[in-house]
């Protein structure tokens, strides 16, 4: 897909709160003035500026370092892109990212994921951190279940894209074709040549970021 020239989507998580924040930037309201991008909870903000050359520099609050970090994008990148990235320099994880609006909520609900994993493995309670509730709820988080099928649907593309995912066929075969099933609480993937198929959990949000560190799928 090829964004139009003109608009895109930006987002960054809030190191405070941990809220996702997003907004539509176009190249008239960038060569005006400075956009910023505030968290409602008033306590960080990304600035985004265009430069003479065509550049794109954001200035992005980090979860992890105390001062924020700076990107400097071409026009192709920020404008031209489905979906970039930008992680911190020294932990590797994203905090912000560009692109077509459903490419970057699908990116922020992934991020979410992954941040909450590595607070997990690193012993922290999450408990009040990106609206998580400890009690009762499933491993339910903030991520509503619209989010959570989108994420399971962008690892299991992932994995169809990288040759990841098994059935009965004969793995050398490249003609393959699966075919995915969205339900209230899990996603039914389905060969289309051989019938294999694999019951995929999409109801909270622990067991779709137990999917996004898997490393293939096998359909039975």
């Amino acid at each position: 897909m090829i964004l139009d020239a003109k608009q895109t989507t930006v987002a960054y998580r809030c190191p405070h709160c941990g809220a996702g924040i997003m907004s539509a930037v176009n190249v008239f309201a960038l060569s005006a003035d400075m956009i910023r991008l505030k968290c409602t909870c008033g306590k960080s903000e990304m600035t985004v500026v265009g430069a003479r050359d065509g550049k794109v520099r954001l200035t992005v609050p980090c979860m992890f370092c105390p001062t924020p970090h700076t990107f400097l994008l071409s026009p192709n990148i920020f404008y031209g892109k489905d979906l970039f990235a930008m992680q911190c320099p020294y932990s590797g994880m994203g905090i912000a990212c560009v692109g077509e609006i459903n490419q970057v909520k699908a990116e922020l609900a992934r991020s979410e994921l992954e941040l909450l994993d590595y607070l997990e493995k690193l012993g922290l309670d999450c408990e009040g951190f990106l609206g998580v509730n400890a009690d009762g709820d499933g491993g339910k988080s903030s991520l509503s279940d619209v989010q959570i099928r989108e994420i399971v649907m962008y690892v299991i593309n992932e994995m169809d894209a990288e040759g990841k995912i098994y059935c009965k066929c004969d793995p050398s075969e490249n003609d393959r074709q699966y075919d995915a099933q969205i339900m209230d609480d899990e996603i039914l993937l389905t060969c289309r040549k051989c019938g294999a198929k694999k019951l995929i959990p999409a109801d909270s949000s622990m067991m779709a970021y137990e999917f996004l560190n898997a490393d293939s799928l096998q359909l039975e």
